[in-house]
C-alpha cells in the first residue's frame, strides 16, 4: 500500500478497490476537452510575456538522446549543449536535465560535472516495457548508481489495458522502491492506451504509486505528447493535490518542436494547473529538437533578426 496518498490508501487495497476507484473516475466529454485545448492554444501573449515563456520553456527542458546509436560524444556534446545553450549568451538558462539510456548516465554525470543540470534516464526496458520485472528493476538499480538524479520508467501498457491495474499498481511501487532518491517519472504511452478516459486512469494510477512526474509518452511511437492529452494530466494532477495535498509533475514528451507549441502547452498549464507548476520542478519538455527552435526565437527578440543556419546546432 502506497504511503504518497494516504487520503486515498484504500483505494489500493485490492485489485477490485482499485478498479472501482478507477472506473467511478468522471467520464472524459473528448469533444469538450479537445475544444478546450485548442481555445488555450489560441492565447496570444505580449514581447516582454513571450521572452519570459522562452525562458522558462528552456529551463524546462530534458534534452534526450534515446537512439541506438548514442556514443559517449555524443552524449557529452548534449550535456555541454544543456549547461550552455546558447554559448555566445550566458544570460540563457541550461535546461532541466539530460535524459540518456542508463549506460550513457556516468557519461552525462562526468560531463555535466556538479552542475546543477539533472541526469535522467529511462529505465525498466524503455521503450517497449516488455520485460521481467526483475531486468526492470536492475535496469534501475543500474542507472541510479551510475549517478540518475531521475527515472523514466514505462508502464506495462498490456496488463492496463487487459484490465491488470493492481499489477502496473504494484511495478510502479517497487521501480519507485528500487529508484531511491531519483524522482521517478511514470510514462503511460498515450498513444497507445487508445481512450481519454484510460489516461485519466493510468494517470490516477501512476499517482497513486507514488509517481512523482506523469509522463505522455516515450517519442517512439506516432502519437505523442498533444494539448488534449497534457490537458487532461494536468487536470488529473490540480485534482490529486486537491484531494491528497501531493503535488506531482507533468512531462509532455514527443512531437513538440517550436517555440509557439512550447508556448501552447505553458498556457494549458497556467491555465489548467495553475502557477505553481509553472516551474522546472513540476513540469518539464521531452524534447531533442525544441530547443534549437527557442534559441532562435530568443535571438530574434533580442535583435530583431533571425540568425543563419549555423547559430544552433545540429543534434
Amino acid at each position: 500500500m502506497s504511503s504518497i496518498a494516504p487520503a486515498l490508501a484504500d483505494v489500493t487495497a485490492s485489485d477490485q478497490a482499485l478498479r472501482r476507484f478507477l472506473h467511478g473516475l468522471p467520464g472524459v466529454d473528448p469533444v469538450g476537452l479537445e475544444a478546450r485545448a485548442a481555445s488555450l492554444g489560441t492565447r496570444s501573449i505580449k514581447t516582454t510575456a513571450k521572452a519570459y515563456a522562452i525562458d522558462l520553456a528552456i529551463s524546462m527542458i530534458d534534452l534526450t538522446t534515446l537512439e541506438g546509436a548514442d556514443t559517449p560524444g555524443k552524449v557529452r556534446a548534449l550535456a555541454a549543449k544543456a549547461l550552455r545553450p546558447d554559448p555566445t549568451d550566458r544570460t540563457t538558462p541550461a535546461t532541466a536535465a539530460v535524459c540518456v539510456y542508463p549506460d550513457m548516465v556516468a557519461t552525462a554525470r562526468e560531463a555535466l560535472n556538479g552542475a546543477d543540470v539533472k541526469v535522467a534516464s529511462v529505465a525498466t526496458a524503455f521503450p517497449a516495457g516488455r520485460a521481467a520485472l526483475g531486468v526492470k528493476l536492475a535496469d534501475t538499480r543500474d542507472a541510479v548508481a551510475a549517478g540518475a538524479d531521475e527515472i523514466d520508467m514505462v508502464i506495462d501498457r498490456g496488463a492496463f489495458l487487459a484490465g491488470r491495474y493492481l499489477k502496473v499498481y504494484e511495478e510502479i511501487l517497487a521501480v519507485k522502491e528500487a529508484s531511491g532518491a531519483a524522482r521517478l517519472k511514470v510514462i503511460f504511452e498515450t498513444g497507445e492506451l487508445s481512450t481519454y478516459d484510460n489516461i485519466r486512469r493510468a494517470s490516477w494510477l501512476g499517482m497513486l504509486a507514488g509517481a512523482d512526474f506523469i509522463k505522455t509518452s516515450t517519442g517512439k511511437v506516432a502519437v505523442n505528447a498533444t494539448p488534449a492529452n497534457t490537458l487532461l494530466m494536468l487536470e488529473a494532477v490540480r485534482d490529486f493535490r486537491e484531494q491528497t495535498g501531493v503535488q506531482v509533475g507533468v512531462k509532455p514528451a514527443g512531437g513538440i518542436r517550436t517555440s509557439k507549441d512550447a508556448v501552447r502547452f505553458l498556457v494549458l498549464v497556467k491555465e489548467t494547473a495553475g502557477g505553481d507548476w509553472l516551474d522546472n520542478h513540476w513540469f518539464r519538455f521531452g524534447a531533442s529538437s525544441l530547443l534549437n527552435d527557442l534559441l532562435m526565437q530568443r535571438q530574434k527578440l533580442a535583435t530583431g533578426r533571425y540568425s543563419g543556419p549555423d547559430y544552433v546546432t545540429v543534434d
